[in-house]
């Protein structure tokens, strides 16, 4: 199965400083069909206008990724991290057994960033916080690991849960395939672009729900840049 979940299908919530599309139920949004997708729990679309930002704010049992789409991203947290974190790069918060941070955009221009929660294996542990560059050249016609839950994956940033994140660079025409398994579930959103994923065409900030789908292929219909996330099938 493979879903399609159109932007403009998306719950919104415009708070002037942040414009906010969910994927899944959030805050005010609720939806019932879609609140996650396997050990999924929130993707969120935000665009924080320059000079605002999330003040400090508490998190506890959830991995949290960042992906930067444009702009930088700057993370202050209570365990003493501070970081900035630029376009086509990453950043991880474990929130374990519970920390605060804050994320600002300190830049003159509008920061664009997905937000990602994954529901972790197993709860509690001593929260954390890293971050890493991905140049995008890296990432061209293929799909690179971004931050992951398995050993195998060490190049990745570390998350404490049964799912990967990965991105890919494709110029129109390129293919690109990713091995996702039937007994897992897939999120694909187009940060830029627009794709063909196997017989299903999705534009530039749309959602895929992928299920029961043993291999995605990934066709680029122009220059496109994409970011899925490969879960486990139940929430914790």
């Amino acid at each position: 199965m493979i879903e399609l979940r159109p932007f403009d299908s998306l719950g919104a919530a415009n708070h002037g400083w942040l414009d906010a599309h969910h994927h899944f139920s959030f805050a005010n949004y609720h939806d019932p069909k879609r609140v996650h997708w396997g050990d999924l729990r929130v993707w969120n679309d935000d665009a924080i206008a320059p000079n605002t930002g999330f003040p400090p704010h508490p998190h506890r049992d959830m991995e949290i990724i960042t992906y930067v789409r444009e702009g930088a991203i700057t993370h202050e947290d209570s365990l003493g991290n501070k970081g900035r974190t630029e376009a086509g790069d990453v950043q991880v918060m474990s929130a374990g057994t519970g920390v605060r941070h804050s994320e600002y955009n300190y830049e003159d221009v509008t920061t664009r960033i997905f937000q990602i929660w994954i529901i972790p294996t197993q709860t509690g542990g001593d929260p954390s916080w890293g971050a890493k560059p991905f140049p995008k050249g890296e990432r061209s016609g293929q799909f690179v690991t971004l931050a992951s839950g398995f050993a195998e994956d060490d190049e990745a940033l570390p998350i404490r849960t049964q799912a990967r994140v990965v991105g890919a660079t494709l110029k129109a025409g390129e293919r690109a395939e990713y091995h996702l398994g039937a007994d897992r579930k897939g999120y694909l959103v187009p940060a830029t672009g627009s794709v063909m994923v196997n017989d299903v065409t999705v534009k530039a900030r749309d959602g895929v729900a992928i299920d029961d789908v043993e291999i995605l292929v990934v066709t680029a219909l122009e220059d496109s840049e994409i970011v899925l996330v490969d879960a486990s099938s139940l929430p914790a």
